[in-house]
């Protein structure tokens, strides 16, 4: 059972407070026969739109919201340097005249925030961050369960037992997607690790193609990554094609098409259902500063490497001839237990939680005692590597 579609989940709340559902103000008759005033909503992108990764998914949201919404205006500015992006949010605001800012980069946070401030009747929006004010608040849709699929799935796969990750920056957000993917990787071998190299940028092929090809060469035959483009993609399908199988999972954005080979699957983000919500929300009025944090239960967060295919074709019939041992499922392949876990986690109540102890960390300190899930705020702030991670997070 998925959660109740955007438009009808306002329309009830908006029914609630005597004010007309969605689909009859969405054109003029909401204001008596006159058409409503337009909203105004500008975006903010740390990479370039085409980069196929984070900020092509915003991208392509605003693109579908703009066509669907006749009184929607918005306006870009992408590869928008964090050092900048307070004079960009100004530039919205005063000049562009936007109604609301979505910035889109823990990076844009603070100057978000303060931006709040110094435009006290305009809306902001902050995407992966967690500081709000009375006309600042804050979206995800996070990650971390479809990362856990696929470390799943790694692990299953994975002949050596070892597999790299090509960071961005070592923020809580790549830190708790990392230690996801290894908990999942562990769940389906208990001697994997996962070895991570730290690019510290969101967008730098090169860089990203460099790591890749170092972790292959240091012994991984699958990948996974938080960077911009499909390089680490790339890597993996051409070690395919010379005959080495290197497994890819794909990052954010359809990628299946540059590794038709090598991706098993990925992580994907339907940012449009929480756009759309929140729009609507700043069209009729009933727009609030709230912590908007959607996963699986609220279909923000999908597993693919393409959309309507949470696994390659390919990779089906290997991964169901992969048994494992759950404790409470008893044997059960590696393709059913992935599916098994994405319906637990696509449930109201969240049946299954990867962040559930008993879970240690590096230095073998107990983090979750058995039973234990992780509260939302120390997922929000986790600065400490699982067990089976091989790697260090860099202090400022």
């Amino acid at each position: 059972m998925r959660r109740l579609l955007p438009s009808l989940a306002l329309g009830v709340l908006l029914a609630a407070c005597g004010k007309p559902a969605p689909s009859a103000v969405a054109g003029p008759a909401a204001s008596g026969g006159q058409t409503p005033a337009k909203v105004k909503a500008g975006f903010i992108y740390v990479g370039p739109v085409g980069d196929y990764g984070w900020s092509n998914a915003h991208e392509q949201a605003r693109r579908a919201l703009q066509k669907k919404f006749p009184w929607l205006e918005s306006v870009i500015v992408e590869s928008v340097p964090e050092a900048d992006s307070s004079r960009i949010i100004d530039r919205l605001v005063s000049e562009q005249k936007c109604d609301i800012v979505f910035t889109t980069s823990f990076g844009y946070m603070d100057a978000t925030l303060a931006a709040g401030k110094r435009h006290p009747g305009k809306k902001f929006m902050h995407c992966s961050g967690f500081k709000r004010d009375a006309n600042v608040g804050t979206y995800f849709a996070e990650l971390y369960q479809m990362y856990y699929l696929n470390g799943l799935m790694a692990g299953a796969l994975s002949k050596s037992g070892q597999a790299g990750y090509v960071a961005a920056h070592p923020i809580p957000e790549v830190v708790r997607h990392i230690n996801a993917f290894a908990l999942g990787m562990k769940e389906a071998n208990p001697k994997a690790q996962v070895h991570v190299k730290w690019l510290y940028s969101w967008y730098d092929p090169a860089k990203a193609k460099e790591a890749a090809e170092s972790l292959v060469s240091e012994g991984c035959d699958a990948l996974a990554f938080t960077e911009d483009s499909p390089a680490v993609i790339q890597v993996a399908e051409e070690r395919m094609k010379q005959g080495q199988p290197v497994y890819a999972f794909s990052h954010y954005s359809p990628m299946q098409k540059f590794g038709e080979n090598s991706v098993v699957s990925g992580q994907l983000v339907d940012w449009g259902i929480l756009y759309e919500e929140v729009l609507l929300r700043v069209y009729t009025g009933i727009w609030d500063n709230r912590d908007w944090f959607w996963m699986a239960r609220e279909g923000a967060a999908l597993l693919g490497g393409e959309f309507g295919a949470p696994v390659n074709p390919k990779f089906i019939e290997p991964l169901k001839a992969k048994t494992l041992n759950d404790p409470i499922l008893g044997k059960i392949s590696a393709y059913d237990l992935v599916l098994k876990r994405l319906a637990q986690m696509s449930e109201p109540s969240v049946l299954f939680d990867p962040f559930t102890g008993p879970i240690q960390d590096q230095k073998g300190t107990l983090r979750l005692k058995p039973g234990e899930r992780a509260p939302l705020g120390s997922l929000l702030s986790v600065d400490w590597f699982v067990q089976n991670v091989v790697g260090d997070i860099p202090r400022k």
